[in-house]
């Protein structure tokens, strides 16, 4: 038999709830989204309060509180040296920061309707970004300069990803599917169906042969991201 702490639930999970490690208080609103830096020493986190916070992974400790959003922060990710931090914003905007120093180092303006997804390619060269404008943008991580607008959904993109090897980009949509995009030259790929919501995040494998997608219909669905139709 089980020792108490450690009974399931009535759905099958652990009944055992361990004391947590910090609380990290200083956000004023909502906190939408939380992202560790590559090398797990910092954490930061996107609110409703504007801001996007930097915290001391080990401690809890605040670091840096970053201020320029002028609405709800959706959205943050980490490059892969964790050298940078981009946020997306009901603002309509995608800012980058020196994850270091806080500063903030390029405003990206092109969307026309809020953020809700940001993502660096693996090698930290490209930036993608999902919108409820319907498209997926693809700017120069550096420059901020606009590389591809890829066309295809018809409601909010909810959640991009790019494969390990950055060749791949998927995007989830309230439209119900799943897109497969080249990266390097933005051609549409493949249509993931079969959800009946919309979906809420996306996320390959380590090894980029499979890819999550997870849905309002409450499931999750495993995909195959590299067998094209009719191969």
């Amino acid at each position: 038999m089980l020792p108490e702490d450690f009974r399931t639930d009535s759905v099958g999970a652990s009944a055992f709830s361990p004391s947590a490690l910090h609380t990290l208080q200083g956000h004023t609103s909502y906190v939408k989204s939380v992202e560790f830096s590559p090398d797990g020493k910092r954490l930061a986190s996107g609110s409703g309060d504007k801001t996007v916070r930097l915290w001391d992974a080990a401690t809890g400790a605040a670091l840096q509180t970053l201020k320029g959003h002028w609405l709800s922060v959706k959205s943050i990710a980490f490059s892969p040296d964790g050298k940078r931090l981009a946020s997306g914003s009901d603002d309509k905007t995608v800012r980058l920061w020196d994850a270091a120093t806080g500063a903030a180092l390029r405003t990206l303006k092109d969307h026309w309707r809020t953020v809700k997804s940001v993502a660096f390619s693996p090698d930290g060269k490209w930036l993608a970004s999902g919108s409820r404008d319907k498209k997926v943008w693809l700017q120069d991580a550096t420059t901020g300069e606009v590389l591809k607008i890829l066309h295809g959904h018809t409601r909010t993109v909810k959640s991009v990803a790019f494969s390990p090897d950055g060749k791949l980009l998927a995007s989830g949509s309230e439209d119900k599917t799943v897109r497969l995009w080249h990266a390097a030259t933005g051609r549409a790929l493949q249509i993931l169906q079969g959800h009946t919501n919309r979906f809420w995040g996306v996320a390959f494998s380590p090894d980029g042969k499979r890819l999550a997608a997870g849905s309002g219909d409450g499931t999750v669905r495993l995909w195959d991201a590299i067998k094209r139709p009719g191969s």
